[in-house]
């Protein structure tokens, strides 16, 4: 933590000692969704999870994958009820593009999701898709981070 500002927000990895913290403060899972609950865990074993806290405990999570195309992929974003527009979504984006492996990096939402939307767009990011049959009657957009990395040598 910041001794000099202890109230700032810090993103990291986190570690399989967290998922009962981030279980607590995603709203899906404290609401009974089971799904949510057993992945959690799961994610935090294999690394792939972006915590973001402050002095007060977890704020926020991402998990970033590679099982779309092969690509980085933003499988999941949430962040605690309490702790909502105060820009958390937004760092754990940014946390996200500087650990992508890959040279794209995807994420999806559906439809209804209309914060979600306002946080993508806001980054930058750019709707590249829209899947039905997910969820029944609730499309999934999907979008893509424009990629600010430079090329390699020869690529």
């Amino acid at each position: 933590m910041d001794d000099e500002n202890p109230g700032a927000l810090h993103v990291g990895r986190a570690g399989a000692a967290d998922w009962a913290a981030l279980a607590a403060i995603d709203a899906v899972a404290a609401a009974g969704d089971r799904a949510r609950r057993d992945s959690i865990p799961r994610w935090c074993e294999r690394g792939v999870v972006l915590l973001a806290r402050d002095s007060s405990g977890p704020l926020g999570y991402s998990v970033l994958e590679y099982s779309f195309f092969e690509q980085g992929f933003v499988t999941m974003l949430t962040v605690a009820p309490h702790a909502r527009r105060r820009g958390v979504g937004a760092h754990l984006l940014v946390a996200a593009e500087a650990a992508c492996s890959t040279e794209k990096l995807f994420t999806s939402t559906n439809v209804s999701n209309h914060p979600m939307q306002r946080l993508l767009r806001r980054a930058g990011w750019l709707p590249v898709g829209l899947l039905h049959g997910l969820d029944e009657g609730d499309p999934e957009l999907f979008y893509l981070r424009p990629n600010t990395r430079p090329h390699a040598a020869g690529s």
